[in-house]
């Protein structure tokens, strides 16, 4: 009789969801799959929730926030045009999921997350696993990590309604950053810092849970 081994079968499930999800979806970067396949969701979830780690849905992390699809972080990781010699700041750390991804993709990943819990679990989740190279901050992403600016790179996961001023300020001439914007339903924007201005280019639509702290404000019209 066969046995169970829950390791190899979390593997069998990764491979299946980057074949059936994501592959079968139009994401074709060989570097970005790599990158998929390598990292353990399952490690980034709670307990309750890893038998779905590898479904594409979100799923829920606690402190009302979730784990976006990994279709969505597969599309929001390939746009970013990664070559692996870049620093890149991740707003909303969550998990830690998407901060794990890039880590083998990039030179150095900051992350920013502003539930300190969430902060706090991440951080352990992501030494635990090994990603040496990411480093987390708790914090309100809104203003970004100003002391380690410029970044080659910008993930937001959590929606604003609109593009944050200081994070477009962070980006390097030639970088780019990818956030969700907008109210209950976002388009995915792509920004690209050119020498000659900011150009933003809307794609899919998404839905991610609202960015806190002061985009909040923000958005409630408070000073």
């Amino acid at each position: 009789m066969d046995h169970w081994e829950p390791d190899r079968d979390f593997e069998s499930a990764r491979r299946r969801m980057l074949d059936e999800q994501i592959v079968a979806r139009g994401v074709s970067d060989p570097r970005v799959l790599a990158a998929l396949l390598a990292v353990p969701r399952h490690e980034l979830v709670p307990p309750a929730e890893r038998s779905y780690a590898y479904e594409d849905r979100p799923l829920p992390i606690g402190e009302g926030q979730t784990i976006s699809q990994p279709y969505i972080v597969a599309v929001m990781t390939e746009l970013l045009a990664l070559d692996g010699s870049e620093r890149v700041l991740e707003v909303g750390t969550g998990s830690g999921y998407q901060a794990a991804v890039l880590s083998g993709l990039v030179r150095e990943v900051y992350t920013i997350e502003i539930v300190p819990e969430l902060a706090r679990r991440a951080a352990a989740d992501l030494a635990r696993l090994g990603y040496a190279n990411v480093h987390v901050r708790e914090g309100d992403g809104y203003r970004g990590w100003p002391e380690e600016a410029p970044f080659d790179a910008i993930v937001v996961t959590a929606a604003p309604d609109h593009v944050p001023e200081p994070l477009v300020a962070q980006l390097a001439v030639g970088g780019r950053m990818v956030v969700p914007v907008g109210g209950l339903i976002q388009d995915l924007v792509l920004v690209r810092r050119e020498a000659d201005g900011v150009r933003l280019e809307h794609g899919l639509g998404v839905r991610f849970v609202p960015m806190t702290g002061e985009a909040e404000r923000r958005r409630e019209g408070e000073p």
